[in-house]
């Protein structure tokens, strides 16, 4: 599944949202969120951005949603924790990805 955000905080919200149904529904995902430009063709999403985010996703293990650095920074100031994944190298992207994974939303107080 492939889909585009206004921002990532919004896009974490979302593959939490989504890691916690599939637990319960006993099912595992990967997940692999980051920040970059796109181009859309019909309904169609095409870009290096896409290739990127496919390439973290792939290093993501069972139940774990990986960031760029990029991504982790720009969520920081929504309350979002993380924890350092280390270097990446992928295949067909110059240079090495520094990785996190999402771990927790902030406490949410009922209305």
């Amino acid at each position: 599944l492939l889909a585009t955000f206004d921002g990532p905080a919004r896009a974490l919200h979302c593959a939490a949202a989504i890691r916690r149904t599939a637990t319960r529904d006993g099912l595992g995902i990967r997940a692999g969120v980051h920040v970059g430009e796109v181009e859309l063709v019909g309904t169609d999403v095409r870009g290096i951005a896409v290739h990127e985010a496919a390439r973290i996703m792939s290093a993501a293990g069972v139940d774990e949603i990986l960031v760029s650095d990029l991504t982790r920074a720009l969520a920081g100031a929504s309350g979002l924790a993380f924890e350092d994944r280390g270097m990446h190298a992928f295949k067909g992207l110059a240079g090495e990805w520094r990785l996190a994974a999402f771990v927790a939303e902030p406490e949410r107080i009922p209305a």
